[in-house]
């Protein structure tokens, strides 16, 4: 009986001990408190937000999709934090332990509030109706994503000095290191530097077509800190430098109003001086009165006689497409050519093409 009584008896002292001055009464409490803060969090993802989902979605407003999106991890979070604060609450840590919690605590909140931050700073900017027009879509992009980074920064910072960690003379080694890299990195930030610029001026943007002679041509994808990723017509994928956007002449092909066709044809040297006026005056013609071509002043078509070459009678012919589509252009470049082709046959003359006489002389 001794022997039972003695083990009652430490059995209620370890009880009464528990961990870290805590019993294992509080333990258990705590736990329960926990697991219901974590069964509040299921309900919440499983019923409030997606019944909130569900009637945002209903609405033309982008802003209230985009926050609540946005704002489905920290409000997931939101029970966790509770959960682990009202838990340490009902249990009586001792000493250095109690600080340690109340750190824990307070880490979580600081957490949970750069989070809520960072997650609503791009829905913010649906807010900002006019933001688009003054900053592109890319660089709007860069601000947002400079603005996150900034926050998470901040957060780091303010979690670290909760548990007394400074962060200024972190900041200060870090400029010392940073000075070390840059002399080391320069065409990293003159790339970074390149690819602002290319922002800020709107020289092209993601879906344009782009050419930059001896370097790339094909369709932006992604405009990045530090390059450009272009998806070549080749369908193979270039990932450019933004320096070079910056130190050469950047075409943007997507942003051409009218297309241009801009011809030599030759005739040949037999061909009368009426038949190259016939040809000329119907070529005109069919420019002027065809509904593919914009004829204004600051599309000025041309179907003149050029030169005398070596063995040809070269007609200019420049005239702008009314499409913009490039597949529509060739079309009417097509149309064109059997046109010529026609026009030119029908007057009896020829296309002329290189050639070379060779005189013998007889001794």
């Amino acid at each position: 009986m001794n022997v039972l009584e003695n083990f009652k008896n430490l059995f209620l002292e370890i009880w009464q001990t528990g961990i870290a001055g805590v019993n294992f009464t509080q333990i258990g409490l705590a736990i329960a408190i926990f697991l219901f803060f974590l069964l509040l969090r299921g309900l919440i993802s499983k019923f409030i937000l997606q019944r909130l989902k569900n009637y945002v979605a209903k609405t033309s407003n982008k802003f209230d999709d985009a926050l609540v999106q946005a704002s489905e991890g920290p409000v997931k979070f939101f029970p966790v934090v509770l959960g682990i604060f009202m838990a340490s609450s009902y249990m009586d840590f001792d000493g250095k332990m109690s600080i340690f919690v109340d750190n824990v605590n307070r880490s979580l909140i600081t957490i949970l509030i750069f989070w809520l931050i960072h997650q609503i700073v791009e829905p913010i900017t649906f807010l900002i109706k006019r933001i688009e027009e003054l900053l592109s879509k890319d660089l709007l992009n860069w601000v947002i994503k400079a603005n996150k980074i900034l926050i998470i920064f901040f957060g780091f910072a303010a979690t670290l000095d909760i548990w007394g960690i400074k962060i200024a003379p972190i900041i200060a080694g870090l400029g010392l290191f940073g000075v070390a890299v840059a002399l080391g990195a320069q065409d990293l930030f003159k790339n970074l530097i390149s690819g602002v610029l290319v922002l800020v001026e709107k020289r092209f943007k993601i879906g344009d077509w782009i050419y930059v002679e001896g370097i790339i041509e094909g369709i932006v994808e992604r405009i990045g800190f530090r390059s450009t990723v272009i998806r070549k017509f080749d369908k193979s994928i270039a990932t450019i430098p933004n320096a070079s956007f910056a130190e050469n002449a950047v075409v943007n092909i997507s942003e051409t109003t009218n297309w241009r066709i801009s011809w030599m044809i030759t005739l040949q040297y037999n061909s009368t001086i009426e038949q190259l006026k016939n040809i000329r005056d119907q070529i005109e013609k069919y420019i002027t009165t065809s509904k593919d071509y914009k004829i204004s002043e600051s599309t000025e078509h041309a179907v003149r006689i050029d030169k005398f070459s070596d063995s040809s009678i070269d007609m200019y012919i420049r005239c702008f497409t009314m499409t913009d589509d490039w597949s529509e252009w060739l079309k009417v470049k097509e149309r064109l050519a059997v046109e010529i082709k026609q026009i030119v046959e029908k007057n009896g003359a020829s296309f002329a093409f290189p050639s070379t006489s060779i005189y013998v002389e007889k001794k």
